[in-house]
């Protein structure tokens, strides 16, 4: 499983469900496990998005499919960043060749 953020923002339909009924936070992502996710961690934030969530989708086309589903309801809108673990990323970084000396 990858790591993705979910960075989302409610449109002003998104919103007013959302004040209606604050459980509907949990049902969407009772349907990201239905769409192949899972959510990890979730948190509201400040600023220019209104939520934070951690999820873990099979590969990149998985989380396409679940913003996809999620952004055609009309309540939100997401950026979606693939995410490394630190560890992971020392791995590949590893696998560099050492930059050429400069001579000058």
């Amino acid at each position: 499983m990858r790591t993705f953020i979910l960075l989302s923002t409610l449109s002003p339909q998104g919103v007013q469900t959302l004040r209606a009924t604050p459980e509907r936070l949990l049902e969407v992502n009772r349907e990201v496990e239905a769409l192949g996710g899972r959510v990890l961690d979730q948190w509201a934030v400040l600023g220019a998005y209104d939520f934070l969530s951690v999820v873990e989708a099979p590969d990149s086309a998985a989380i396409t499919k679940i913003t996809l589903e999620l952004s055609a309801r009309g309540s939100a809108h997401f950026e979606t960043l693939p995410a490394l673990d630190v560890d992971e990323l020392i791995d590949l970084m590893a696998g560099f060749a050492e930059p050429p000396e400069v001579v000058g």
